[in-house]
């Protein structure tokens, strides 16, 4: 259903350090790329996240209630997320564990303040 997400940066090259490291652990590199914008994923895979400066010239602001969530393949991988993000640039909001049953979460800022979380639904997790 979700074809990318896009968030704001005002330096893009310190941005794309935290995404660099945050994307290979996920198996993704870039894809796009021009001067004022980074997408990282993979063409035809699961949706994409993208970085860029406005396109309006304005500063870039966080959105209270936005956040960007990764699925991850495993806990270990939820896990070792949570402390690339931290190790390049990325500020905790909330360390790995269950957040629910089946639901397994590390939640973390982007070094422009954007959340993002890594999570695992494990099956049978949800009720749905």
């Amino acid at each position: 259903m979700i074809g990318y997400v896009t968030l704001g940066t005002n330096d893009r090259e310190r941005g794309a350090k935290f995404y660099d490291a945050v994307c290979a652990e996920m198996g993704v590199g870039r894809m796009m790329e021009d001067d004022q914008f980074i997408a990282w994923g993979a063409p035809g895979g699961g949706a994409g996240i993208g970085l860029t400066t406005p396109f309006d010239g304005q500063t870039a602001t966080v959105g209270n209630g936005v956040m960007v969530a990764l699925e991850a393949r495993d806990r270990a991988q939820v896990d070792r997320i949570y402390q690339i993000a931290l190790a390049n640039g990325g500020s905790d909001e909330g360390a790995p564990g269950e957040r629910g049953p089946g639901f397994y979460a590390g939640y973390f800022r982007d070094p422009d303040g954007n959340k993002l979380n890594a999570f695992l639904m494990e099956p049978g997790a949800g009720g749905g």
